[in-house]
């Protein structure tokens, strides 16, 4: 009976989870890549990225636990700078990674794609810029991707279509270009469709659901026919040119015979 109690106690006594390393070097490394100059995130020290968890408490402003692991990150609009740290994909267990409404720059880093338990990404709101990485693909729970509002280029990777469980897609005011997937923007069968507001406000982006490019046809069609109006003034010119010089050419020529028949005797 003593030993089953003090068994007891000693589980008792035990922590719900253990700490993880490789939450540690997450956290260590995306509040390095991450500049606060409002000091929002002053918690975010060594000390508790060395113990963020315990069951599922969280001792880190804007994070969640469970389990004893980071599973959901939410640092919106707290004016946030720097990069997102590629050292992210540590955190294995993340399902929620929300950025939105801050001022972070660079590139989505395509270690991304080992957060292969990722549901939600929104990085709305920043100033991103590079391509959209394809290997997102790789991450088959995501079910939300919000990139509106950064700076985005290229064209968007048709991979993303693949993601069966996508059911909210935006990528709008951005720099991309070129034509839409049609794995995007006319998906089949029971799968989620996205509408023009998921890709509006990108000047070079072409295709279905975004009406037909209006203003670009009148531009070619007016440069067109600018250029066949130029091309029949210049003819009129030339051919007015031609007359005005054979008229003269005839007057002269009619001049010429006049004086020498004055010259010539008489017979």
């Amino acid at each position: 009976m003593g030993l089953l109690i003090l068994f007891l106690l000693t589980c008792a006594a035990l922590p719900l989870a253990s700490s993880d390393p490789y939450d540690e070097a997450c956290l260590t490394q995306l509040s390095q890549s991450l500049k606060d100059p409002l000091k929002n995130l002053q918690n975010w020290t060594q000390s508790t990225f060395a113990n963020p968890c315990s069951g599922f408490t969280s001792y880190l402003p804007g994070a969640t636990c469970n389990n004893g692991r980071i599973y959901k990150l939410s640092l919106t609009n707290l004016s946030l700078k720097g990069s997102i740290s590629p050292f992210l994909s540590n955190c294995t267990n993340l399902q929620s990674l929300d950025l939105s409404s801050n001022s972070i720059s660079g590139p989505i880093p395509q270690d991304l794609q080992y957060l292969v338990n990722l549901a939600v990404l929104n990085l709305s709101s920043n100033r991103l810029e590079g391509e959209i990485p394809p290997q997102l693909t790789l991450c088959a729970y995501l079910n939300v991707i919000d990139l509106h509002d950064n700076l985005f280029t290229g064209q968007i990777p048709p991979e993303l279509g693949l993601l069966a469980r996508l059911s909210a897609f935006d990528v709008s005011y951005n720099k991309l270009s070129g034509p839409i997937p049609a794995s995007l923007g006319n998906r089949s069968g029971n799968l989620p469709k996205f509408n023009a507001t998921s890709f509006e406000g990108n000047e070079d982006l072409y295709g279905y659901p975004l009406p037909p490019m209006k203003s670009k046809g009148l531009s070619v069609l007016a440069i067109v026919g600018i250029g066949l109006g130029s091309g029949l003034a210049s003819l009129v010119l030339s051919f007015t040119g031609v007359c005005i010089w054979l008229k003269i050419t005839e007057q002269k020529m009619a001049a010429e015979e006049g004086k020498i028949s004055q010259l010539m005797p008489d017979y």
